[in-house]
């Protein structure tokens, strides 16, 4: 049983300790950032879009991209509030590499950049699907979609048709 201080509905204390309990971390998640009492960093991200992430235990919430116009889901990434604040406010998608542990904007390197349409939070919070406007592929692979020739076999079922 948990004696604890009070935690908030993401397992997180519902506290706020001072400026000087803060802690650094170093190699493991977010790049050395400055951390709060609920373990994630400091971000310009608004408090009311805050409190509405379901994250996971990295502090991370899946990104769905999909093309505005089309429909096409594109890739999938992870994004902590500094990423999406960082989405949300300058028109292109960034994400959060778990395999690098840095931030890392879409087509910085590659010019296959996108530019965002909309952000929507799914209905759990533990999800945004990004509609973007895709230059070029979204694959490392060079693919329009990461899902491109990666189909697995699925038994295909007629219900659940419009009547």
């Amino acid at each position: 049983m948990n004696t604890g201080p009070p935690t908030t509905r993401n397992g997180a204390p519902s506290i706020r300790l001072p400026a000087q309990r803060r802690r650094r971390v170093g190699g493991c998640g977010h790049n050395g950032q400055v951390l709060d009492a609920t373990d994630l960093p400091s971000s310009s991200l608004d408090p009311q879009v805050a409190r509405s992430l379901k994250r996971d235990a990295d502090g991370l919430v899946c990104a769905v991209v999909q093309q505005h116009d089309t429909g096409q889901v594109l890739m999938v990434g992870w994004m902590d509030d500094e990423a999406l604040a960082r989405t949300l406010t300058t028109g292109r998608v960034t994400f959060w590499s778990r395999s690098r542990q840095e931030y890392w904007r879409k087509g910085d390197t590659s010019g296959h950049e996108q530019h965002v349409r909309s952000v929507a939070l799914d209905c759990d919070g533990d999800a945004v699907l990004v509609r973007v406007n895709q230059v070029g592929p979204a694959c490392h692979t060079g693919t329009t979609s990461c899902f491109d020739g990666r189909e697995l076999t699925a038994v295909v079922t007629t219900g659940g048709a419009a009547s």
